[in-house]
């Protein structure tokens, strides 16, 4: 019956652990796929446009021409002048007229696009120029976000118990040092006396059998039938705990072999793992110094590795990259040479960005706070203190 049961057990447990797994698979997952119809979708409308080159790019063209010809027959002329007409030429110039649709929005392009969009990053180095791009653009952030959203909550949530514990373990350890410290021998001593003490307590007031208590009584001893009867009783008591074993093993059975039995509580399971979602995030409680530390090692793994493929970065403009893409502020001012292999860092990002959310949650906590004692600290003092009149 044993050897049955443990393979039983074994797959039970493996069932827990996929349905405890599956609402974050599920998030991350459904992500993914947005992302990828999203870059195949706005390769094909942005990437096979045409370009029409409109009378303002000839404008461009004879101006050029013609500035370029005053440079080479005036060069006794102030270069500033030059250099400020050239300038406010080139303002009016538009992108499109010197790139090739199909080489900005390729897939990996696009998919790049995509990340940005839902990620509220938002470089402005690519965005869609056709009509229906802008209206599509505008549809895949409206759902795209909030589901961007939703799974850096979720993954908050892991974030969030992985620092609590790790935070608390580093307490329990600091204290064990701090009291390990501070111990003398003599109450170290003393500290041993009274575990000793505790532990033969402990023996003595162990649980004992219910003939034991019976032979202890002295009123008892005289009666030998209640012995008999408390021998049935407890062989009663042992026959009782067979009979619940036995049909719990029968049940466990019935329920393997009846999986739509099961449907319902795995069901009502999986509902709570999506109920639970947000909860450990509410329940954190580290020092947001520690927040900033763990940022601030994060950015500077990615700046160290970022201009191995990226050579126009140096560890401190690919810092400053890997803060303004965190943070979800994107001016756009750093274009990278290699976007697609910045998707490689997309597990990257999205961890980052949790991170980051965790710590403008802790900071937001923190002010509240503050807050908090402001406003009850000016109401003490503006409140007017109780006279005492005589009586």
């Amino acid at each position: 019956m044993a050897s049955t049961s443990q393979p039983l057990r074994g797959k039970r447990a493996c069932k827990k652990v996929f349905w405890a797994v599956f609402p974050h698979a599920c998030f991350i997952l459904s992500l993914v796929i947005y992302a990828f119809l999203g870059a195949l979708m706005f390769s094909h409308i942005e990437g096979n446009r045409k370009v029409n080159l409109s009378e303002e790019y000839r404008k461009f063209l004879q101006n050029l021409w013609y500035i370029s010809r005053n440079l080479s027959d005036n060069m006794t002329e102030n270069e500033e002048v030059f250099r400020e007409k050239i300038h406010v030429l080139l303002n009016t110039a538009e992108r499109d007229w010197f790139v090739n649709p199909k080489d900005i929005w390729s897939f990996f392009g696009s998919l790049f696009f995509c990340c940005t969009v839902f990620t509220t990053v938002g470089y402005g180095n690519t965005y869609p120029v056709t009509r229906t791009g802008k209206y599509l653009c505008m549809l895949y952030a409206l759902f795209g976000i909030p589901l961007m959203f939703l799974v850096l909550t979720d993954m908050g949530d892991i974030l969030a118990t992985v620092l609590s514990k790790s935070y608390n373990e580093f307490r329990k350890l600091h204290s064990k040092i701090l009291a390990s410290k501070l111990c003398s021998e003599s109450t170290c001593n003393k500290g041993d006396e009274l575990k000793s003490s505790a532990q033969s307590k402990v023996v003595i007031n162990e649980p004992l059998t219910l003939m034991e208590v019976l032979k202890s009584q002295a009123g008892v001893k005289r009666k030998p039938v209640k012995y008999r009867n408390a021998e049935i009783f407890e062989m009663l008591i042992a026959r009782e705990s067979e009979y619940t074993n036995l049909a719990r093993n029968k049940s466990i059975e019935r329920w393997s072999s009846c999986p739509e039995l099961t449907r319902g509580k795995t069901m009502s399971r999986v509902m709570e793992n999506f109920d639970k979602i947000g909860k450990q995030l509410e329940k954190l409680d580290v020092p947001i110094v520690l927040m900033v530390l763990v940022i601030f090692v994060y950015i500077s793994c990615a700046a160290a590795i970022l201009p191995n493929w990226e050579t126009r970065l140096d560890f401190q403009e690919a810092f400053y990259f890997c803060f303004i893409t965190l943070t979800t502020i994107g001016f756009g001012d750093t274009q990278l040479e290699h976007p697609k292999f910045f998707l490689f860092f997309s597990l990257y990002l999205i961890i980052g960005m949790e991170i980051v959310f965790i710590a403008f949650k802790l900071g937001q906590d923190r002010l509240i706070g503050l807050y908090k004692k402001v406003i009850s600290f000016c109401g003490e003092q503006k409140m007017p203190s109780k006279k005492v009149y005589p009586k």
